[in-house]
């Protein structure tokens, strides 16, 4: 109609076009922008930069910021938080050191996705050094921040610090709860992650959606049926149970605690199922013992249009290991690359390695060593080592046993596993 659309109206376009799905679109409507003369204007080069990074593009994203001629705090913390969202927090905190030679004071929400950066990166140097800075900015008492630094120190491993701030908020809501609980969770204190759940049920604060799957995350290591199945009762009076995410991690629990049974109830129950349902289930049956039964589940799953993928393969490959099932591990694990175009991890040539190895084909196992495209390593091995010491091939064992002394000098089972190799062979010397 030949109006011409001004600064405003494309600031609203663009963020209307920050996703994914409107990558397109959104270099349309930026060749507009340029056409016009606003390319130049610090607010829509920021909201550029903003809407590339939320669709994606970081190399765009980028090569808009650079292109400024004035940037701002605010253009600073959109490409910071661009590659901290992206999962570069090394190249966030460059970034971050580089805006303050220039002199741009830092503003919460430059902190928020430097701390961001610094949990991706587990640095707990660096956290430390920008959570002074924090303290010192006076940004330590907004509830959001201090939530933040509770899950930077969680994912550095230093609990100290992260319970220091914890406790240091005054009015902690659900995600300071969850975000301390998580910690603990990650760090492998599940007895505190759950006498805090506790702690915040006493204080009438209620348990979301993230808060039950870093409990659960606790139960996972502590694999107690009596507290899996506490915990599975809160989620169902909290009214969570239908949600796909919580029905995948309980499957999962009742695998780990050797419930089979109600492993596979929550899985019949749930409206919808994903492929991590079914491999949940299907590494439930392989650790329980169920070989027959997970490869049931792989060929159901199929039937119903849900596509595997690496970890699916690898709960199969575990399954044939527990089960004893060579031709079944040598079809999947051949089936994966052939049928469904997935590159085989290290974990899978590891499986297949030590299924080989317990039926006494050292061959046909050092054969597919050799012929990994990735370097073995050390648990790779040790599956090689136990098979040799199992089938008294002298050797081998000894071969494997200097591969393992080589990437994990720290491990003594190598030289127990080699003893008794020499020893059953009447090797003293």
């Amino acid at each position: 109609e030949g109006i011409i659309p001004n600064k405003a109206t494309f600031v609203s376009i663009l963020s209307a076009c920050a996703s994914r799905a409107a990558l397109t679109e959104g270099k349309r409507i930026h060749t507009l922008i340029a056409a016009s003369g606003f390319e130049s204007d610090a607010t829509v080069g920021n909201s550029l930069v903003n809407m590339y990074s939320k669709c994606g593009s970081l190399e765009d994203a980028r090569l808009v910021f650079d292109r400024m001629h004035q940037r701002d705090v605010v253009s600073w913390s959109a490409i910071i938080a661009a590659y901290a969202q992206s999962g570069h927090g090394r190249e966030a905190l460059k970034l971050y050191q580089q805006m303050d030679v220039e002199g741009v004071n830092p503003n919460r929400i430059t902190f928020l996705s430097v701390v961001d950066a610094c949990a991706s990166i587990a640095s707990l140097t660096k956290g430390r050094a920008i959570h002074e800075r924090i303290v010192a900015g006076g940004f330590e008492r907004d509830v959001a921040m201090s939530n933040a630094l509770i899950s930077m120190y969680g994912k550095c491993g230093s609990l100290k610090h992260a319970r220091a701030v914890f406790d240091r908020i005054h009015r902690q809501d659900v995600v300071s709860w969850t975000a301390m609980i998580a910690a603990y969770a990650q760090n492998g204190r599940s007895r505190e992650a759950l006498e805090l759940f506790r702690q915040m049920d006493l204080e009438g604060v209620e348990p979301n959606k993230i808060t039950f799957l870093s409990i659960v995350d606790a139960c996972v290591r502590l694999a107690s049926l009596a507290k899996a199945r506490t915990v599975h009762e809160q989620i169902v009076a909290s009214g969570f149970e239908s949600d796909v995410t919580l029905g995948n991690a309980l499957v999962n629990l009742y695998g780990k605690c050797g419930s089979l049974k109600d492993a596979q109830r929550i899985f019949d129950k749930m409206h919808q199922r994903d492929v991590v349902s079914w491999n949940a289930l299907i590494l439930a049956s392989a650790q329980n013992g169920h070989g027959k039964d997970a490869i049931e589940l792989f060929h159901q799953m199929k039937l119903e249009g849900v596509r595997p993928n690496d970890l699916t393969f690898l709960g199969m490959l575990h399954a044939c290991n527990h089960a004893g099932l060579l031709d079944e591990g040598r079809h999947y694990f051949m089936s994966m690359r052939l049928d469904h175009g997935i590159t085989p991890m290290l974990e899978h040539y590891s499986c297949m390695i030590d299924l080989l190895g317990r039926v006494g084909l050292l061959d046909e196992a050092n054969h597919l060593m050799c012929s990994m495209l990735i370097e073995p390593d050390a648990v790779t091995w040790m599956s090689l080592l136990s098979a040799s010491r199992v089938h008294g091939d002298v050797e081998r064992g000894t071969c494997a046993a200097e591969h393992v002394f080589e990437l994990d000098p720290k491990n003594a089972a190598p030289y127990i596993l080699l003893s008794n190799i020499y020893a059953a062979a009447g090797r003293w010397d």
